[in-house]
């Protein structure tokens, strides 16, 4: 495999990695309803040829006082340009096996196939009689729409806003600043304005807590890069953001929640709640995938993903724990450790792992080279239906992200 390395300062390690330890995980068992917190294990959503089954245990093997739930924080319904009945939603999900979702109906100009203030209300009527706190979390949300600047989900705001109120970038990061909510950037790179190319606004950079990196059935890693565009990611870490990276389905149709392979959050929460939710996602304890019924934690020195590393320069210790139930045990994979290049993200690190084990490894990272790492996993039978540059290491199948760890003084 060719490494893109020129812009780190490090000599990768080629193919032979500094695995450190690998101890296979326990015995997975049911002990409650899936798409529940107090089931011991995730689920895995039903597919073409393939029926609902069991996925990896909720706890973690390298962290305490959290449990793993299943979120789909992206989804319309006819309130917007939706084909199911909102009524409908939140069921399904919860049938599906997931344990937090959301609705977010597009809001436009004069509510053109966007939300009105009946169905906002509408919305939120649904999610509280969907709610049932400590077992499935129902949220409201709603997505901004511009058709050249892109498109940004926002949650837990009590009202909302479309492009009236909010025409631009600039009004609309003030409507987040001062909402109480959270947002994310979605499916970045698919508009041409993409944000305004990711200008970075340091009042929001905190409320700004998401970026989709699997969206429907898509890997955005490289989405745009065949007409010229740079990695979303890249663009998006190296103009200052710290967002968090997710998954999400993005449904339109009304298999909300279904079948396999559909975008989805794993989030790492005290308490299956709004409020712990809503906790999560400020502390980007998340990561995003593509699979259900997976398990991804991951630390760097300590730090669990999503947070400030404090470190200039040094080598530091991932540790990750990756599992999705009997199944999958033994299954080869690989950790891409993705560090900031120009256009695309440098590779001074793939390591090859199996599922159903925590795995360490250590790497030298330098705060001169960038101020970000991601790890990605992947499959390296599978192509990327996305690539970027000729023989990247990401140009294989994308399996999940973890949020990126911060360096910082």
């Amino acid at each position: 495999m060719t490494h893109t390395h020129a812009e780190t300062g490090h000599t990768p390690t080629g193919t032979s990695r500094r695995t450190l330890i690998a101890a296979v995980g326990g015995l997975l068992t049911l002990a409650a309803a899936p798409g529940t917190a107090h089931a011991v294990t995730t689920s895995r959503a039903a597919g073409p040829n393939q029926a609902a089954g069991t996925g990896a245990s909720r706890a973690s093997q390298i962290t305490q006082g959290t449990t793993l739930v299943h979120a789909d924080l992206h989804n319309h319904t006819l309130m917007s340009d939706g084909d199911g009945d909102p009524a409908l939603a939140f069921a399904s999900m919860r049938e599906a096996g997931l344990d937090v979702a959301a609705l977010t109906d597009h809001s436009t100009l004069f509510s053109i196939e966007g939300l009105s203030r009946s169905e906002w209300d509408r919305t939120g009527q649904l999610a509280d009689a969907a709610d049932d706190p400590g077992q499935y979390t129902a949220i409201r949300g709603f997505e901004w729409s511009h058709p050249l600047l892109g498109h940004v989900n926002v949650w837990f705001t009590g009202n909302y806003t479309d492009l009236l109120q909010s025409s631009s970038m600039s009004r609309l990061y003030d409507w987040i600043g001062s909402s109480g909510g959270v947002a994310g950037f979605n499916h970045p790179g698919r508009e041409v304005g993409r944000f305004d190319n990711f200008r970075y606004v340091a009042g929001v950079r905190e409320p700004m807590i998401g970026l989709e990196m699997f969206n429907r059935g898509d890997d955005y890693l490289f989405d745009g890069w065949g007409s010229g565009q740079t990695s979303p990611l890249v663009a998006c870490l190296n103009a200052g953001w710290r967002p968090g990276l997710t998954g999400v389905s993005d449904e339109h149709g009304t298999n909300w929640g279904f079948p396999e392979g559909k975008g989805r959050t794993g989030l790492w929460v005290t308490q299956n709640t709004r409020q712990e939710v809503l906790a999560a996602m400020r502390a980007r304890r998340f990561f995003a995938t593509r699979v259900s019924g997976l398990r991804l934690d991951a630390t760097a020195n300590g730090v669990r993903m999503g947070a400030v590393l404090p470190l200039t320069r040094g080598d530091v210790t991932f540790s990750v724990d990756l599992d999705r139930g009997p199944d999958w045990v033994g299954r080869p994979l690989r950790i891409q450790v993705l560090r900031p290049g120009s256009d695309a993200p440098v590779v001074p690190e793939v390591v090859e792992i199996e599922a159903g084990r925590v795995t360490s490894f250590t790497v030298p990272l330098d705060i001169t080279d960038g101020h970000w790492v991601v790890l990605r996993i992947s499959d390296p039978t599978q192509p990327n239906a996305s690539p970027g540059p000729a023989n990247h290491p990401c140009n294989d199948w994308g399996v999940a992200y973890t949020s990126p760890w911060f360096l910082q003084p």
